[in-house]
């Protein structure tokens, strides 16, 4: 694995709910790659929160491209466990700056390593609902 690659670009803005002047806050679009059982945690959560990491599992790992996660959702969730799912959600720019873009692979493969004992702080940073975009199951 190489070190950081580069710098998080905000991709989205948030909306205000409130009818206040609140300024709204720069977001950075993120993808997760996940499985069935992960996915039930999340909606648990009414799609708020990532469940905390297993004890065998030292980071959380969204990754910065779509294509990423579908690969893995499509290539390693399925076999590994019956279906794969794509979510996408966001997350503050400015939070997200803690953390260095990691180069797992190829030029696109991107990911954040969230120590999985700052994922309950990297929760509270997500801006509206985790959504799933793609979900594979086996051919045939």
């Amino acid at each position: 694995m190489n070190g950081p690659t580069n710098q998080l670009t905000p991709t989205s803005t948030a909306t205000s709910i409130a009818t206040s002047a609140a300024p709204a806050v720069p977001t950075t679009t993120l993808w997760r790659p996940t499985g069935p059982e992960e996915l039930a945690l999340v909606a648990a959560s009414d799609w708020r929160a990532w469940p905390p990491r297993l004890p065998d599992q030292p980071i959380f790992y969204p990754v910065l491209n779509e294509d990423y996660a579908i690969r893995i959702a499509r290539d390693w969730n399925v076999p590994a466990s019956g279906s794969g799912h794509v979510t996408r959600f966001e997350v503050e720019t400015a939070f997200l700056s803690r953390y260095p873009v990691r180069q797992a692979g190829g030029r696109t493969i991107l990911e954040l390593w969230v120590p999985a004992e700052e994922l309950a702080e990297f929760n509270r940073h997500i801006v509206g609902r985790i959504e799933v975009v793609h979900e594979f199951r086996p051919q045939g």
